[in-house]
């Protein structure tokens, strides 16, 4: 899906030069298979950043725009990152960050901006610290994705 919401592509801009001031390189924008989708995909060194993007024009229910990730869009996340993984046979240690954006509504301009390192982890994921590059494997509808 191509996004055309002018909101969520200043957001994702904002959240790629911050990805590109830490030293990361960005590696794909609305990244799909199926109904899956990953906002920005990152790599610096051996690390892979999966990001969710969260731009908003007002703070709702209370919470700032990174404080709407919930449970079913970081399963959706986790989903898309097995999927980016797997296709690409990419052995990098995940990361799952979060980007949150308000932007003025009139002027277009970023009022506010958080980028949440490590926002969320796999609940079944599992990494052996006697390898920098971890041993780690997903479960994804019944079906382990990932290095042994």
């Amino acid at each position: 899906m191509f996004v055309t919401d002018p909101i969520a592509i200043i957001g994702e801009n904002e959240a790629a030069k911050m990805l590109e001031k830490k030293g990361f390189k960005v590696l794909e924008r609305n990244w799909r298979m199926g109904h899956l989708e990953v906002d920005l995909i990152a790599e610096k060194r051996r690390v892979i950043v999966f990001v969710e993007v969260k731009a908003r024009t007002c703070i709702l229910n209370n919470k700032m725009p990174e404080e709407n990730v919930d449970e079913i869009k970081m399963k959706r996340v986790i989903a898309a990152a097995n999927a980016y993984l797997k296709y690409h046979k990419i052995e990098k240690q995940p990361r799952f960050d979060v980007v949150g954006i308000l932007v003025d509504r009139n002027t277009n301009e970023i009022t506010y901006s958080r980028y949440v390192e490590d926002a969320f982890q796999p609940k079944t994921r599992t990494i052996n610290s006697g390898s920098y590059s971890g041993l780690w494997h997903w479960a994804h509808r019944n079906k382990t994705i990932g290095k042994r």
